[in-house]
């Protein structure tokens, strides 16, 4: 019997909405521990996936196929377990037929935090975001802290749902119903003698200076503007392409991981269209959760270190090193929404598995903060009692950073709030003095025609940048977004986020040439090789024009007269490439 035209016509649109959802790209878009945080061997993963068709796609990590007995599926949603003893931390990734996902990086290691959900949270006084019944709690080195943590669980009638073991803390869920009950609590705890501080966790979603404007923020520069030329960036690509593989002395790159604090990154982008499924040796690789912002926070910053050159609106550093490079990792994570505990705990699993560079594009005000005009600065601020918890934290993370991990760098972007990045009651993480912190802020290039790229006047410091001696150099603040499209010419983002990763790449290229050199080495380097910017303040401050520390006398071979001496110091990427080859064979 012949079909009738309304069943032909429902026939063709199913198959037409069939062979599409077949055609929509695979993308891990979440990855996170669930079920029992704390079960450090046999781990629940939850994944979270667009474009899933019929069947159950294939798993692999670290280039081998996991069990399909190891998976489950609800709908868009799969469920993973691994036995960390069989199993190295490593991307991971899907593949159905020609399908590839893009990979995520998978940390077998034990650090984990738990979100609040949209009904846990609260406004304080403050009128910022707080969590109501989740907290944290650093146990005092001389206790075991699980076992201590658990005993303060039972007192308090609490339960310990996360950790960062390393760093002795573990995440408590209190019994309280809301701000009150909360800090009643946390008054106990911190009572406590075993408890060394108790970590309020203010989260709210990271903002750069393109996301939030200030009234008074300064122009972006035009679209067509070189911005990267200030610090030398075609000239540093050139010289490592060359010289690694010169004639006669030529040198064979390492391997180098880059941890990146983000989100995640756009992997439907021209940018990072071709980072899907498994990844060469010896090349950029970028394993991150997949976001669909073409323009988003996480996107720019990993596409400054990574993205494919001349075909999006970025362009990544370490992306043009490939020909001549022994292999980047740009691992992109921040662990869950956790806020800046997340952030550590993303940041301990990263060094665990091996990053030597942390890129942490993020940083939080006090509330109160002034700005160099003595106005209140108004964006990312935390209340005086979280940012007293972010404070005990993060040098909790850095003293175990210096006695573990001492040859791992973290660089930090100074902020965008016109202030001063090294006051440590108003600014973090930036403030924090330790030969693995450095600091960058940011620039733009001047509108003066005829200056020569190593003159001070070639630069100018951007005016939202946060200031002063705390801040070890300064780079190009503004860059150009990913795009949907191919060929397309993207926004102009600025910040200095967007300077950071600049300096992360090029650290993680100079550690390519010379694995052996320290993160005091690294930073000396930088500076020795820094062109300046700004006017000669005879080291003292003068109306806020010293964006970094001024160059000083042993940066300059002891030559008092040198021009550079007393000036802020600005990314010199060529030379200091130049640098770490002759750190080879010098003792400095």
């Amino acid at each position: 019997m012949p079909l009738r035209p309304a069943v032909l016509a429902t026939f063709f649109t199913l198959a037409a909405s069939t062979s599409a959802v077949a055609q929509e790209p695979l993308r891990l878009e979440n990855l996170k521990r669930c079920g029992d945080l704390l079960e450090n061997r046999l781990q629940d993963w939850c994944l979270k996936v667009g474009g899933l068709g019929a069947a159950t796609p294939q798993l692999k990590l670290a280039g081998k196929a996991l069990p399909p007995d190891a998976l489950q599926r609800d709908g868009n949603q799969l469920r993973l377990r691994l036995d960390s003893t069989l199993h190295p931390s490593g991307p991971l990734w899907l593949e159905d037929g020609a399908r590839r996902s893009n990979a995520a990086w998978l940390t077998l290691r034990n650090s984990h935090v738990v979100a609040a959900k949209p009904s846990e949270v609260a406004k304080n006084m403050d009128g910022l975001t707080t969590y109501v019944d989740l907290v944290s709690v650093l146990i005092e080195e001389d206790h075991d802290g699980r076992q201590e943590a658990e005993r303060l669980a039972h007192k308090y009638g609490a339960t310990v749902v996360g950790s960062i073991a390393p760093l002795n803390l573990f995440q408590l869920r209190l019994p309280a119903k809301d701000l009150v009950e909360r800090d009643a609590l946390v008054l106990r705890l911190g009572s406590e003698t075993s408890v060394d501080a108790v970590v309020i966790e203010e989260s709210a979603a990271e903002e750069s200076e393109q996301a939030a404007p200030r009234p008074e923020a300064p122009s972006k520069p035009a679209a067509d503007s070189d911005e990267w030329a200030a610090n030398r960036f075609l000239d540093a690509v050139t010289y490592y392409q060359r010289r690694l593989p010169g004639r006669h002395t030529p040198i064979v790159p390492q391997p180098v991981r880059v941890g990146v604090i983000e989100r995640g990154v756009d992997f439907d982008t021209a940018d990072f269209a071709d980072y899907l499924g498994s990844c060469a040796p010896q090349r950029t690789c970028v394993y991150a959760r997949d976001t669909r912002e073409p323009d988003g926070h996480g996107t720019t910053v990993a596409g400054i270190l990574a993205a494919k050159w001349d075909d999006g609106g970025n362009t990544g550093f370490l992306r043009g090193l490939d020909k001549a490079s022994g292999g980047f990792d740009v691992i992109v994570d921040r662990n869950s929404d956790a806020g800046i505990t997340a952030n550590i705990a993303a940041s301990v699993n990263l060094v665990e598995d091996g990053v030597r560079v942390l890129n942490w594009s993020w940083g939080i005000h006090r509330v109160g903060a002034k700005d160099v005009y003595g106005d209140e600065v108004d964006s990312l601020l935390r209340s005086g009692i979280a940012m007293s918890g972010y404070e005990e934290l993060l040098e909790e993370f850095f003293l175990w950073l210096r006695k573990e991990h001492p040859d791992v760098i973290v660089v930090n972007s100074a902020g965008n709030g016109s202030a001063f990045s090294g006051t440590d009651d108003y600014r973090l993480p930036s403030s924090f003095i330790t030969e693995q912190l450095l600091v960058v802020g940011g620039h733009q290039r001047s509108e003066r025609e005829g200056v020569a790229v190593d003159e001070p006047a070639y630069a100018v410091t951007r005016s939202s940048s946060n200031v002063d001696m705390r801040v070890d150099i300064t780079a190009a603040a503004c860059a150009h977004a990913s795009t949907a499209k191919a060929g397309e010419e993207g926004a102009v983002h600025c910040g200095t986020s967007y300077a950071t990763p600049m300096v992360a790449g090029l650290l993680a290229a100079m550690l390519s040439i010379n694995p052996q050199l320290q993160p005091e080495q690294l930073r000396m380097l930088l500076r020795r090789s820094a062109m300046s910017i700004g006017d000669n303040n005879d080291f003292e401050r003068s109306d806020a024009q010293d964006l970094t520390a001024p160059i000083l006398p042993s940066e300059r071979n002891y030559q008092l007269n040198d021009k550079d001496v007393g000036r802020s110091a600005r990314l010199d990427m060529q030379k200091a490439l130049d640098l770490a080859v002759q750190s080879r064979t010098r003792v400095r």
